[in-house]
C-alpha cells in the first residue's frame, strides 16, 4: 500500500513539473477505466490501477469525475407544501427508523419546521413508543431557532400536545 501511494505521489509530482508555468489552476487526479483492461486479471493489480491514473485540469475534471450532487431538497417548494408533506409523512410513520429518518430529513432544511409538523412528529414518536425521540425533537427545535424567545413560542404553541402526551423537555428534566 505504501508503494502504491508513493507511486501516485511521484506520478502527481512528475505531472506538476511537466505542466506549463502559466497553468496556475490546481490539478486533480482522475482514474480512467477501460472495459477491455478491467476484464483482465492484470487490471486487479494496484500497479496497473496506478498506471491508469492521469492528471487532468479542473475544467476536464468535471467531465471526468461528474458534477457533485447534494441532497435533493425541493428547491421551489413553498413552506406550506413542506409543512403538508411532513405532516402527512409523520402521520404515516410505522416504526422508529422511519421516524428518525424523517426527522433528520426535516431538520436538514434551512428552516424551522412549523408547529403542525412538530406536533405530528411528537404523536408519531409516542405511537412508536419512543419517549427519548420525543424529548430530542425539542432539542432539535432549540438548535434550529434563532433565539430563546422563538423557542419559548414553540413550547407555548405545543404545550397542549406536550401535556396530552406527557412529554417533558430536557430543561424540565434537568432544570437548565
Amino acid at each position: 500500500m505504501s508503494f502504491l501511494s508513493g507511486s501516485l505521489r511521484s506520478l502527481a509530482a512528475r505531472a506538476a513539473l511537466a505542466a506549463p508555468a502559466s497553468a496556475a489552476a490546481p490539478t486533480r487526479i482522475a482514474l480512467l477505466h477501460s472495459t477491455a483492461a478491467s476484464s483482465s486479471k492484470a487490471a486487479a493489480s494496484p500497479l496497473v490501477a496506478a498506471a491508469r491514473t492521469r492528471i487532468v485540469a479542473p475544467a476536464q475534471a468535471k467531465s471526468v469525475l461528474g458534477a457533485r450532487t447534494y441532497a435533493s431538497h425541493e428547491a421551489d417548494e413553498s413552506f406550506e407544501g413542506f409543512t403538508a408533506r411532513y405532516v402527512s409523512f409523520f402521520d404515516a410513520v410505522e416504526d422508529l427508523f422511519e421516524l428518525q429518518r424523517g426527522l433528520n430529513n426535516c431538520f436538514s432544511y434551512d428552516l424551522v419546521p412549523a408547529p403542525e409538523v412538530i406536533e405530528s412528529a411528537l404523536r408519531a414518536s409516542r405511537r412508536v413508543n419512543d419517549f427519548s425521540t420525543a424529548v430530542r425533537i425539542f432539542d432539535g427545535i432549540k438548535e434550529k431557532v434563532e433565539n430563546n424567545k422563538q423557542y419559548e413560542q414553540y413550547l407555548e404553541a405545543l404545550k397542549p400536545v406536550r401535556e396530552e402526551l406527557g412529554i417533558n423537555t430536557r430543561e424540565e428534566f434537568y432544570g437548565n
